[in-house]
């Protein structure tokens, strides 16, 4: 048997055969000119005009999805009429050189740019690559990359996948993901826990298999067998009758002695919250907001703000509700409030920054979550992303009281907010924990790329102390506040019962995790949950944490997690 190892990032144990992504649009050829007779402005005009069917397919696509696959969908949709890269090929087409091959080097030209500024910054890069691609595609009148078309079901294997095609993955076909190249927390990553499929990325190698072959899936082990033996087909079966059991949450998050641990959802919009209500979480621990306003060249009004939010409130009539003001930069460019040109956009004005520079959006996204609470029963609690100071979090508490706003919070994800948990937690009333960035700054590893998946985990015992030192600071000197986790660290049952014992009161994730993580909740009690954080802790690196951790805890291996 050949087997192949990778990082999981998606439980499951899944035998089925493979469909390798199909080659990528080929090149045009280096030098080639504009056919004779076309001129330079017809040339430009047909670049253009296959930009904007690229971005309408694209934004077409956005319709039938939300969440994270809608958010991703957008914003390569906005990349594809960029005007950066537009003007770039007009430019080459102006001296000659063929519609294509001017769409394709301007491309490379921006690609690179994005990719040596490296961070957040550096993922954007493979969205301008998919672009490039597609508008060539629409340019020959072939078929754009992407996922292929199959009758019966299959497991996808690629090099990795372009945000587009990651956002349309359908479950009801792919039984599983796998990829030779990404990160833990990468758009392929994130969106297949989003859908429950089993993956597995930054297996290297597998992306030679033969189109056909036949291998089992082990999405929690992070392996990747051929010619799967009987044993495998055992578990996969074990894991198809388990999986239902996993499909359901009571709606009651707690350990096995009744300590609560409330479990919440992560939502990008209305049609999130509803989806997730309907699994029964208690509440949502993480609305990005800026996922509402990715298609948005202008400031969206006071009034549009409020009824976009008001939205996801009232799918959580009574219930917590935490939004984060808008964390724009980076990975999320907003037109009308970031710049792209930053030589480090990961370090740099992004969230609560954003105020600093652009004064008066923060102050008018308060008054419309004001405004959208009033008109609700939801229990709604704010919290500002990127604070790294108790000033940047004192400041920001006046923003939401001048607003109207009853509860401010504050995003743990810079180091410094973790070692001053204690100073910034006397300004606000609650924080949560962003695991995923938390863990990409303390390890210094940009969470894209799959060279660094290893370092790039939150079972990282540095990650962990800062967990522990977080939970510290909120009950130093008597004001005991609540501290969340709202990254994908949550989706992790194993790791779900770790934070617990570190003291975290809340767990907000996919809403597709919440039975997974309530189920293995339930077979701990506090004081053991306590016990595995303090084993975790003593480890010395990520994979020892992870493996002592999850040796005891049986259960896990039982439900194939």
């Amino acid at each position: 048997m050949q087997t192949f190892t990778g990082v999981g990032v998606s439980p499951g144990r899944i035998i089925g055969p493979i469909r390798q992504m199909p080659h990528p649009i080929s090149e045009p050829a280096s030098g080639e000119r504009l056919p004779e007779g076309v001129t330079a402005e017809e040339a430009t005009a047909a670049l253009k005009s296959a930009a904007k069917a690229v971005h309408d397919g694209l934004k077409a696509r956005s319709e039938t999805v939300s969440g994270d696959g809608k958010a991703v969908l957008e914003a390569t949709a906005l990349m594809a009429t960029d005007t950066m890269l537009l003007k770039a090929a007009a430019k080459l087409i102006g001296r000659g050189t063929s519609s294509e091959r001017a769409i394709w080097e301007a491309g490379a030209s921006v690609a690179e740019m994005l990719h040596n500024l490296g961070g957040y910054m550096a993922e954007r890069a493979a969205d301008v690559l998919d672009v490039r691609s597609r508008i060539v595609a629409e340019l020959r009148g072939v078929p754009a990359p992407g996922i292929p078309a199959s009758a019966t079901p299959f497991i996808l294997v690629a090099e990795d996948l372009a945000p587009a095609d990651t956002a349309t993955l359908d479950p009801e076909t792919i039984l599983a993901l796998v990829t030779a190249g990404g990160g833990p927390q990468s758009h392929t990553a994130i969106i297949a826990r989003s859908l429950g499929l089993p993956a597995v990325v930054a297996a290297t190698g597998v992306d030679q298999l033969p189109d056909g072959a036949e291998v089992y899936v082990d999405g929690a082990a992070g392996t990747i067998t051929a010619e799967p033996d009987e044993s495998q087909r055992a578990a996969a079966a074990a894991w198809s009758a388990t999986a239902s059991l996993l499909a359901a949450f009571d709606g009651t998050g707690t350990t096995a002695d009744g300590h609560l641990v409330p479990l919440l959802a992560n939502v990008g919009g209305a049609k999130d919250a509803a989806a997730a209500a309907a699994l029964n979480a208690q509440g949502v621990g993480l609305f990005r907001t800026e996922f509402c306003f990715l298609e948005r060249d202008t400031e969206p009004s006071v009034e549009e703000q409020a009824a976009a939010y008001k939205g996801v409130f009232d799918a959580f009539p009574g219930k917590k509700v935490v939004l984060r003001t808008l964390d724009a930069g980076a990975d999320k460019p907003l037109p009308f409030l970031t710049d792209a040109t930053e030589p480090n956009p990961a370090l740099g004005v992004r969230g609560y920054r954003t105020d600093f520079t652009t004064p008066g959006v923060l102050e008018r996204q308060l008054q419309a979550v004001a405004l959208a609470e009033k008109e609700s029963e939801a229990d709604v609690w704010v919290m500002a992303p990127m604070i790294s100071t108790a000033e940047e979090a004192a400041r920001f508490a006046s923003l939401c009281a001048e607003a109207g706003v009853k509860t401010p919070g504050v995003m743990v994800e810079v180091p410094s907010a973790a070692l001053t948990a204690e100073a910034i937690l006397r300004e606000v009333s609650f924080a949560s924990l962003g695991t995923n960035d938390l863990t990409q700054y303390a390890m210094a590893a940009d969470r894209q790329l799959g060279p660094l998946a290893a370092l790039n985990t939150p079972w990282q015992p540095a990650v962990l102390r800062l967990v522990g030192l977080t939970v510290e600071g909120s009950a130093a000197e008597g004001h005991s506040k609540p501290v969340g986790v709202c990254g994908e660290a949550a989706a992790d049952p194993a790791l779900a019962v770790v934070l617990t014992g570190l003291g975290v009161s809340t767990l907000s994730m996919t809403a597709r995790s919440l039975a997974a993580v309530a189920t293995v909740l339930k077979t701990v009690t506090l004081s053991e949950a306590q016990e595995l954080a303090k084993l975790a802790l003593s480890a010395s690196s990520a994979t020892e944490a992870r493996a002592w951790v999850r040796e005891k805890l049986p259960v896990l291996e039982e439900l194939g997690l």
